[in-house]
């Protein structure tokens, strides 16, 4: 449950209180390519979708149709599809061995899946298209790096795979230790990193290619909070540079600070997707608003019994619970209710369902089982 909470405010301002959540170029292609134009549609191509003309779209950076992955009898992807749109942030949200890393593994061309297909930017992708590949950068979520070597050793030696030489590579190994904070660090020996420290040059190494796509197999497992912190403030410059980023992740919370949209796998298929307010709607729980009030309670309630998107209100000493589907489309009125019955308002919390309930209510199990 996601609380959002505000101090007092001076009555003079309650009415208008708002409570919210808290360039660089790509990679030209020699190739010519067909983009296939997608809306909100779950990955399905354009020839699904009737486009009316003059009607605003967006173009898919990543497209993803029907993929499936069995070994022997176990099936570890089925029928998956979904689509990126270009500068979009999409997770991939599921328990461990839900079918997230196979998923991407495909997607990243490192796997050839059994059956389905992915497309970067129109083209078709797979494990033997260089140029495809070229826009991606994969993150994987075993560490790809050598303990012998310094930081910097290591961003080199990378970047010549990456087909970088000279000036150019020592210019965007600077680049990537300033993104990821570790400068200051450059020539000590990754064996001597911590956990967090080596997170980020792991993920430094998947950017070094300036990729279209980043794609990050849940990169801040096993370290602490500022360590992961860290290293989500990382990917968010990359996104709010234009990146299109797929993320995979069993922490909600990851999800909901970075994600424009999100898919929840399970069993190795999309349960749903959607953003996380799209999400939370499928679940049809409540959102709530509690109330500390002081003297004037009594005129208050009353005057909010009679809101019509208020569907509850109960009271406990100073406490006043009310229940509604939108809290943030109504949080202005309600305060302004309160205001107008010259009630003591101490806080406000609101209180609202989140990926973690949508989870259990999809799969009936909670998401780190």
């Amino acid at each position: 449950m996601v609380a959002i909470r505000a101090r007092l405010l001076p009555p003079s301002l309650c009415g208008s209180l708002r409570i919210g959540q808290g360039e660089r170029p790509f990679p030209e292609t020699s190739q010519p390519y067909s983009p296939t134009v997608l809306r909100n549609t779950g990955g399905r191509s354009s020839d699904d979708v009737e486009q009316e003309k003059g009607e605003n779209v967006t173009v898919a950076l990543l497209e993803v149709e029907k993929l499936s992955k069995s070994y022997g009898s176990n099936t570890a992807v089925a029928e998956v599809g979904f689509h990126i749109d270009k500068g979009e942030t999409y997770g991939l949200l599921g328990p461990n061995g839900a079918g997230k890393s196979t998923t991407i593994s495909i997607i990243a061309g490192v796997l050839k899946a059994d059956s389905g297909s992915v497309r970067i930017d129109g083209q078709e992708h797979g494990v033997s298209n260089a140029a495809t590949k070229g826009q991606i950068g994969f993150v994987p979520q075993e560490l790809a790096l050598y303990p012998d070597l310094n930081a910097w050793d290591n961003l080199m030696f990378f970047a010549r795979l990456y087909g970088l030489s000279g000036a150019k590579a020592r210019s965007r190994c600077g680049e990537i230790l300033e993104i990821i904070d570790l400068t200051d660090r450059a020539k000590e020996n990754v064996s001597t990193f911590s956990g967090g420290m080596s997170r980020r040059l792991n993920i430094g190494v998947g950017m070094l290619n300036r990729p279209r796509l980043l794609i990050l197999d849940e990169p801040a497992v096993g370290v602490d909070a500022q360590s992961r912190n860290a290293i989500l403030e990382s990917i968010q410059r990359q996104a709010a540079d234009g990146v299109s980023v797929l993320y995979t992740t069993h922490y909600m919370e990851e999800a909901e600070r970075l994600c424009d949209r999100v898919g929840i796998i399970d069993s190795g298929r999309i349960q749903a997707e959607g953003t996380q307010r799209e999400l939370i709607s499928q679940v049809g729980e409540d959102d709530t608003i509690v109330l500390s009030l002081g003297g004037g309670k009594d005129r208050a309630v009353r005057a909010l019994k009679e809101l019509s998107e208020v569907r509850e209100v109960s009271v406990e000493g100073s406490e006043v619970r009310l229940l509604l589907k939108d809290a943030r489309s109504v949080i202005a009125r309600i305060l302004e209710v309160v205001t107008a019955s010259e009630a003591v308002l101490r806080s406000v919390e609101v209180q609202e369902p989140d990926l973690e309930a949508v989870f259990l209510h999809l799969t009936g199990k909670a998401l780190r089982e």
